[in-house]
């Protein structure tokens, strides 16, 4: 049976998506990219804001006319489904299956009915890569224990709690055993791993350094739990980078209040210049929430003073999404319009920090890692430590007669910038 597989959201539903597709190592499906190919097709959906979720429920529609030619099973998992389960029952009988986040212990078995073949193993046991070979996420965790007054996810994913140490360690294993060469560690707040098991996320990097990777990359770090030892442990290892991921999400303290974030604009500057302290080539990236609920134009102006002050390596913004069931979706909302003219500002400012910042990297030698080859361009698109690979930090373009391929570490000297990007030539 060809089988097809979509994955929607984040980094952390894509490793589900990964254990999900594991499931289906088996000589009785064949993995189909193209979904007009297929007999059954599984949709990974998000349900975090309302982009995600009209995204997802645009996919269903879409998989879902193929009923009428080759598709004969379509299902449906993920946070759309954790969140919506009884009202999409109701509303797509077109799909076959839907299985929420807390039912994955039973997936096998749900789908071993639907399909009417046994299933030779278990969520979460035989995890199949999908993108590439190289770069992977670990996942050490689920759930989240911060109740920030605009997000869902503790709605759709419960409490935090950590994996166990060990299990993750040994997936660690297993990826480098695979080729893996980045291993890029996320959970939706990574610095409070270990909280709930007596251990840390501290320990889990000294555990992990030990581990043959070329690159360790932390991402989603809370900044008031970006503690000193946490911070020694980086600066001491062998193969985790300088690169630190940490949404502030606002830069006025009422405003983070309002938000029920904890700690204040003062710690973060605190954090970040500590950082930058220890580490002179640290990357620092961060994501703003443009648009709150009682956002007056001193709190934005304060926001953009921190923008200015800090200059953030990289930086994504999002205006905010009303999302029902939350803290914030009764509070006083904020004009579209004028969200909208502030996340322009926002960006706008960002944009000139970064043009400057490129500037100054141009005659500076890194090592990338290969990505792919753009052969209308005659160019090799690659990133370097300062970039993490979703798309969000930017590129290094290098344009060289020698071959590489994807998975290759190439050192490169800076030539020019291009926008966000960065152009190179190899260093010899």
């Amino acid at each position: 049976m060809k089988i097809g597989f979509i994955s929607l959201g984040c980094a952390k539903n894509l490793v589900d998506s990964e254990h999900i597709i594991g499931l289906f190592d088996d000589p009785f499906f064949e993995i189909e990219k193209d979904p007009k190919k297929c007999e059954a097709i599984l949709i990974n959906t998000c349900g975090f804001i309302e982009s995600a979720k009209t995204e997802s429920i645009n996919t269903i529609l879409e998989m879902a006319e193929l009923k009428e030619d080759k598709l004969k099973y379509l299902i449906v998992t993920g946070c759309l489904t954790q969140r919506y389960y009884d009202e999409l029952l109701k509303e797509f009988p077109e799909v076959d299956l839907f299985v929420s986040i807390k039912d994955y212990p039973l997936l096998a078995q749900k789908l071993s009915k639907l399909f009417n073949h046994e299933f030779n193993t278990s969520y979460g046991k035989n995890r199949k890569m999908i993108t590439n070979s190289y770069s992977a996420y670990l996942k050490i965790g689920d759930g989240c224990n911060n109740r920030c007054a605009y997000c869902a996810i503790p709605i759709i994913r419960g409490n935090y709690y950590s994996f166990p140490q060990e299990e993750v360690v040994n997936e660690a294993k297993r990826l480098l055993s695979i080729g893996v060469k980045e291993l890029n560690v996320v959970a939706q707040d990574t610095t409070t791993y270990g909280s709930d098991i007596n251990f840390s996320l501290a320990n889990l990097l000294r555990e992990l350094d030990e581990l043959d990777f070329k690159w360790i990359r932390v991402l989603y770090m809370y900044p008031d739990e970006i503690t000193d030892e946490l911070l020694e442990v980086m600066k001491n290892s062998k193969r985790i980078l300088p690169y630190f991921d940490i949404p502030v999400q606002y830069g006025d303290d009422m405003m983070l209040k309002k938000m029920n974030r904890r700690g204040s604009v003062e710690l973060i500057y605190e954090r970040v210049n500590h950082i930058r302290d220890m580490f002179p080539d640290a990357t620092i990236r961060t994501t703003l929430i443009i648009g709150f609920p009682y956002e007056t134009e001193e709190a934005f102006n304060n926001t953009l003073k921190m923008v200015e002050d800090l200059k953030f390596d990289s930086l994504g913004a999002f205006t905010y999404s009303r999302e029902e069931d939350t803290a914030a979706y009764d509070y006083p909302q904020v004009a579209e319009e004028d969200a909208n003219r502030r996340y322009d500002i926002l960006m706008s400012k960002q944009q000139e920090i970064i043009f400057k910042k490129n500037e100054e990297k141009i005659g500076q030698s890194y090592e990338i890692l290969i990505e792919r080859y753009e052969s209308i361009f005659k160019r090799y698109v690659g990133r370097s430590i300062m970039s993490a690979p979703d798309g969000v930090d930017g590129v290094v373009y290098l344009k060289t007669d020698e071959e590489f391929k994807p998975g290759d570490f190439v050192k490169v000297k800076i030539t020019d910038t291009k926008g966000y990007d960065l152009i190179a030539e190899l260093d010899v």
